[in-house]
């Protein structure tokens, strides 16, 4: 008969580890080579869903304390020991969701665990509570975060969609149009406070009419709020002669909308140049042609001018000046 101590036990064991088959989970920006995944558990957070939630979603007021759970599931014939922490988003170069480095600030800081490290046996999945604590002080609108899990070298994370109450405002500009070397690069900026999905559309038009003219496409951005990148629109058929008028317009959900223009002028150079020295080469002859013309007929060149012949009688008018009467 077991005794209570082994009953105790295998007690805890039950509350702290959900011990199941292994479930299938779906990590979020993780390694697939490694053994464990993270996931939200399902049932779970503000939106729950009964059969499992790519990501987390939690909404409230500044002040409130939001309460979720996140799954670890260790489908290996080995114990892993996972750390939990809380991480903020940023924006990578290009516009992609990534993870800012450092301490956290934002949502990141606001999430704590009920255990930040876990013990996972082998062939079993732990659901840890964790909480988002919104400080009074947090701004409306949306606090994107991540829940990072790294064990044996190895992270994983899933995504924290925070939107704090209050009101929200979508706007973001275009700025630094630059057309030149085959590419239109640009700046759009988050000037609100809602993650954006911006949508493009390029028009030029040159001396002769339009020479561009690309309808709305989605770009591969997630921008955050107060997040700025650079981007490039391929252009390959540029006019090789001509002063054109690029025109951006970006547009994004929630009634964003931003445009600019910019002015760029194509001229190429290296044919310009070829003919300069082609037409330096041509005076150069000319003149070389018409010196030698001046000096086969025995006249002088033409930069230099004739001296003054002088008579017998005007050499001695000066040698006899002195003694003229006025």
């Amino acid at each position: 008969m077991p005794s209570l101590l082994s009953v105790a036990r295998a007690l805890a064991v039950a509350v702290a580890l959900l011990v199941t088959g292994v479930a299938p989970a779906t990590p979020v920006f993780a390694d697939d080579s490694g053994a464990w995944t993270l996931a939200p558990s399902a049932g779970g957070g503000t939106r729950p869903a009964k059969d499992g939630r790519p990501y987390f979603y939690v909404e409230g007021t500044p002040g409130s304390v939001l309460e979720d759970t996140v799954t670890v599931t260790n489908p290996g014939s080995k114990p892993r020991t996972v750390e939990l922490s809380g991480a903020d988003a940023d924006n990578t170069e290009g516009g992609a969701f990534s993870l800012e480095r450092g301490r956290p600030k934002d949502t990141g800081s606001w999430i704590t665990f009920a255990r930040s490290k876990v013990k996972v046996p082998p062939r079993t999945r732990a659901e840890v509570p964790f909480s988002v604590s919104i400080p009074e002080s947090a701004v409306p609108g949306d606090h994107p975060g991540a829940v990072v899990a790294r064990e044996g070298g190895r992270d994983a994370g899933v995504r924290v969609h925070l939107r704090v109450s209050g009101p929200t405002l979508s706007a973001l500009t275009v700025e630094r149009v630059r057309a030149d070397d085959g590419r239109i690069s640009y700046d759009v900026v988050n000037r609100g406070n809602t993650v954006l999905t911006p949508k493009l559309t390029v028009h030029a038009e040159g001396l002769f009419g339009p020479l561009l003219d690309r309808g709305p496409r989605t770009l591969p951005v997630e921008l955050l709020p107060g997040r700025r990148v650079t981007l490039t629109e391929p252009w390959t058929d540029a006019p090789a002669l001509d002063s054109v008028e690029v025109t951006l317009t970006v547009t994004a959900a929630g009634g964003a909308h931003g445009k600019a223009t910019a002015s760029a002028r194509f001229v190429p150079w290296g044919a310009v140049a070829g003919a300069g020295a082609g037409v330096l080469g041509l005076v150069a002859a000319g003149v070389w042609f018409v010196r030698g013309r001046k000096r086969a007929d025995g006249g002088p060149a033409p930069d230099e001018e004739p001296e003054p012949s002088v008579t017998g009688p005007e050499l001695a008018g000066v040698g006899t000046a002195k003694g003229e009467q006025l």
